[in-house]
């Protein structure tokens, strides 16, 4: 964990609808002094959203090797590279050469992150997408945000529904091909 990192714990449920996915979460997520409320929210919920057996949170914006979000088979190989954010074009490219499958979730505007990787050289760029929410939902939930928190995650047709610490939230899980 980095120095003056702020622990934050979510415990709850996770019902993906849409992948056949039910869980129960208990995660504790620590924020990196330079990492943003509504960029850790992001990396949150793309863990519940890419959620698998194997999946882990990497050591986030202070690990320059792994993305926020990966997920290794029983045997150690990479199965998916989860990016958060607007990772840069050479960071997909080397992430999408290491794993199955190569995805990011942002709280920014799509339209701008998708800018900044056009023309760049992307391994595999067609089977990359990426994916973002409405706006103000990360905001929302942001606002909705403790130190321990009560979470609930359901999604369906690709709506997610948030449930954190009672307030109520939804949104589209938007999603968009980098090529």
């Amino acid at each position: 964990m980095a120095a003056g990192a702020v622990v934050y714990v979510f415990a709850g449920q996770l019902a993906d609808v849409d992948r056949g996915v039910y869980e129960d979460l208990a995660m504790r997520v620590a924020q990196h002094p330079s990492e943003t409320d509504a960029y850790m929210m992001t990396r949150v919920l793309a863990y519940c959203l890419e959620y698998d057996e194997g999946i882990v949170f990497s050591e986030g914006v202070s690990s320059t090797d792994e993305p926020a979000v990966l997920v290794r088979d029983r045997t150690g190989r990479l199965t998916v590279w989860c990016e958060v954010g607007a990772p840069d074009a050479a960071r997909l490219h080397h992430g999408s050469k290491l794993a199955d499958r190569t995805t990011i979730y942002t709280h920014r505007d799509p339209a701008k992150m998708l800018a900044l990787w056009v023309g760049k050289r992307i391994h595999q760029s067609e089977h990359i997408s990426l994916h973002s929410f409405d706006p103000g939902f990360i905001n929302a939930a942001v606002a909705a945000l403790e130190r321990r928190n009560a979470i609930t995650v359901s999604v369906t047709e690709r709506t997610l529904y948030l449930d954190l610490n009672g307030v109520a939230l939804s949104s589209a899980v938007h999603e968009y091909p980098l090529s």
